[in-house]
């Protein structure tokens, strides 16, 4: 398809949401520009990390210290930077950000189709009704314009195409999804489990929620992918399509229809605006490898760039109608930024399991629903809630590694497994603040001439107070567990470490204090739609990918609809 042609919607993004938002519209016959500013994917054939061994890889799955400073200093900080994933990250050198000198920020990015949805954890949990409500209940941020009920189907939608293993719970903080049959607990997580839930009934121990194949449907099957293999090497990219990314689902979804072009390689500097009609008319996009710009027309955009790069884009996207940054009458553009809190836990020894070992590498863990301030009422210092994410093992020959001994004394170290260990790591929710924002630096640019995104996050005395909770909780729950030796961790928790950053084009009721409405659509100008996490106006406890899901695929089920109806040209 030419790129002159006339695209019914242009997609900014072809990660989580992206994916979801080209999907739906290409099924629906409308014709669908997908921007990707990251470098083409093929599945298999560019999981250049996928099925090698350590001593497969020159630097045995470490990446060479000098290239990590040199082009991966803020990238190499995530749990899946290695030398067989490195490829799916972005050169900082090439993409500088900045940020406050007192307030850190890690914006850890990929760097082609499918984005990040290629090196996620996979966790997928619904939000409640009470999530919804909470800014409302305590006067903390704008009330969602949406209820757990506007969503609730969507949820289902999503889930059915994605597949989600879990177990149900019937627990109204935490609504069950349409599942595949969960994974196994370990013996230790299921006595955990019974110990932990008889000490403390208010708190549920379950097996983690994954966006793996456990059971494929025929739907997913067609689509070539096929159940989870237990190798937990799923940020190399899966050949099998076991885990959900866009690249195994939502785009070759898209593709078949035959209504679905992608233009990768190229990055989006703006949206362009037509004062006389008050509607975009398209993106002007940036070329990568010649740096050259062009404008691309469509009747109605998508934004699923990411919060940081979504928000980049719209402020960047003046103009005299938008003089402090498109659809920006609110004036709250940029603000409001929010990430989960985390990096703190505690894990002991569980005695009394040496004659059990694990089998396979189950690519979940386990998982604490949130029990504090239910139904948004506050039961001790501080505001909303926090849950555990949690996994369990047995220490093996990597252990003995660069210790001591040699020979045969050393090959019998090596035999005997350690003790079995049990780990549980918080996750906090952080208030909508006002003056946690981004904004564009008044002059640093990148190697494209783009304004660079500047971030100032930082957290507040109520997340401060959660995380006193998050690590004595830990600790209570493993010695109810039965665990010995526990030890407490606690990382400084830097903003857009743990990859869930949310907001600055948040969704409201009221156009005075919000970006977009109820289904994700500009307040002012109503042909463009943001569906990532930008869109957020809190960020609850729960891991944010399936709420991103479901989002996307309402708002374009209503943007059909309006174009169908001629209210978007």
């Amino acid at each position: 398809m030419s790129l002159d042609g006339n695209f019914d919607v242009i997609v900014v993004g072809s990660g989580m949401s992206g994916g979801w938002a080209a999907k739906e519209f290409a099924e629906k016959g409308f014709k669908v520009l997908v921007v990707e500013r990251g470098k083409d994917t093929k599945p298999g054939e560019d999981y250049l990390g996928e099925f090698k061994e350590p001593w497969d890889m020159e630097f045995r799955d470490r990446v060479d210290p000098n290239l990590v400073a040199s082009d991966y200093a803020t990238q190499h900080k995530c749990y899946a930077f290695r030398e067989s994933t490195r490829n799916f990250f972005i050169n900082d050198r090439e993409n500088p950000y900045s940020h406050g000198e007192d307030a850190p920020f890690n914006w850890l990015r990929g760097d082609q189709v499918g984005g990040k949805s290629l090196m996620w954890a996979r966790q997928s949990y619904r939000w409640s009704e009470m999530d919804f409500a909470a800014n409302k209940a305590d006067g903390h941020g704008n009330d969602w314009p949406i209820r757990y009920a506007d969503i609730e189907n969507w949820y289902s939608y999503v889930e059915t195409f994605a597949g989600i293993s879990g177990s149900a719970e019937g627990l109204p903080q935490l609504p069950d999804s349409v599942f595949q049959p969960p994974m196994d607990m370990t013996c230790v997580e299921k006595a955990a489990k019974e110990r932990i839930e008889a000490a403390f009934p208010d708190r549920k121990f379950i097996i983690g929620r994954a966006a793996h194949l456990t059971k494929p449907t025929a739907e997913q099957m067609e689509l070539g992918r096929s159940s989870c293999q237990f190798r937990s090497q799923c940020e190399r990219g899966c050949s099998y399509g076991a885990y959900f990314s866009s690249v195994s689902a939502t785009l070759p979804a898209a593709e078949r229809t035959g209504n679905m072009t992608m233009l990768p390689r190229h990055l989006v500097e703006r949206i362009n605006y037509d004062p006389k009609s008050q509607r975009a008319t398209g993106v002007r996009v940036i070329d990568r490898d010649t740096k050259q710009p062009k404008d691309l027309s469509a009747k109605v955009i998508f934004l699923c760039a990411s919060t940081v790069a979504t928000n980049q884009i719209m402020l960047n996207s003046t103009s005299d109608d938008h003089p402090t940054g498109f659809a920006n009458s609110s004036g709250v553009l940029g603000k409001y930024i929010m990430d989960h809190h985390h990096r703190l836990g505690a894990s002991g020894v569980m005695p009394g399991f040496d004659d059990k070992y694990e089998a396979g590498r189950r690519p979940n863990g386990t998982y604490v629903a949130r029990y504090h301030n239910l139904d948004n009422r506050t039961d001790g210092e501080f505001l909303r809630g926090f849950g555990y994410q949690g996994s369990s093992m047995r220490p093996t020959w990597p252990e003995a590694l660069g210790g001591k001994g040699f020979g045969t004394d050393l090959k019998q170290q090596l035999k005997q497994p350690g003790p079995w260990r049990l780990r549980l790591h918080a996750f906090g929710e952080q208030l909508p603040i006002e003056t946690n924002t981004i904004t564009l630096h008044p002059n640093k640019t990148d190697s494209y001439g783009i304004p660079q995104p500047h971030m100032d996050v930082r957290w507040s005395d109520n997340e401060r107070k959660m995380r006193k909770a998050m690590k004595a909780d830990a600790v209570a729950m493993l010695e109810a567990a039965g665990a010995t030796n526990i030890e407490t961790f606690e990382n400084d928790p830097i903003p857009g470490h743990c990859i869930h950053e949310m907001g600055g084009v948040r969704m409201g009721r009221d156009p005075k204090t919000s970006v977009l409405n109820g289904f994700n659509q500009c307040h002012d100008v109503p042909n463009v739609f943001a569906t990532d996490g930008s869109a957020f106006a809190s960020i609850a406890c729960q891991n944010p990918s399936l709420t991103f899901m479901a989002l996307t695929a309402r708002a374009a089920d209503y943007a059909a609809g309006q174009m169908k109806e001629g209210k978007l040209v």
